[in-house]
């Protein structure tokens, strides 16, 4: 089998940010990457299924979410994938990512698709890790360019 993209990539370089994973015609991934991979710290499950539910229901009711193709967790636990139609601007992006992990961060209430009939683990979700998590990535973020987004060689 041919090695896929993601694995081509030294995790030992990376640190947290926002990269152009890969670009397949009019889709663009985007490694939203808040961890740093093999040294573990990886995100708390609980805390991963609450920001996936937070900023997938956030990116696809903003101004974007005709070009929100998708937001997940990657298996590793140290981030997520952020897929976006091409005709969102890198800056746009960003911004986007920011402001739902900001969303994310100050959240109090009913976490959004948390009941029973709504999700198939809906009793792993841990709120305050999931805003602790997010704050950090504001942080991360912040001045954050489309120049950045390039993964270390």
């Amino acid at each position: 089998m041919e090695k896929i993209a993601s694995f081509t990539i030294n995790h030992d370089l990376l640190t947290p940010g926002m990269y152009v994973s890969r670009v397949d015609g009019d889709a663009v991934t985007y490694d939203l990457r808040l961890k740093y991979p093999n040294r573990g710290d990886y995100l708390a499950q609980g805390a991963l299924h609450t920001l996936e539910h937070l900023i997938a229901t956030y990116a696809r009711s903003s101004a974007l979410s005709d070009r929100v193709i998708y937001f997940g967790p990657m298996g590793c636990r140290t981030g997520f994938y952020l897929i976006l139609r091409d005709s969102v601007s890198r800056e746009e992006a960003i911004a986007l990512t920011r402001d739902a992990f900001a969303f994310a961060a100050a959240f109090t209430g009913e976490i959004p698709g948390a009941k029973a009939v709504e999700c198939g683990n809906y009793l792993e979700h841990d709120l305050p890790g999931a805003r602790t998590e997010a704050a950090g990535y504001v942080e991360v973020l912040q001045g954050w360019t489309a120049e950045k987004m390039v993964y270390p060689a």
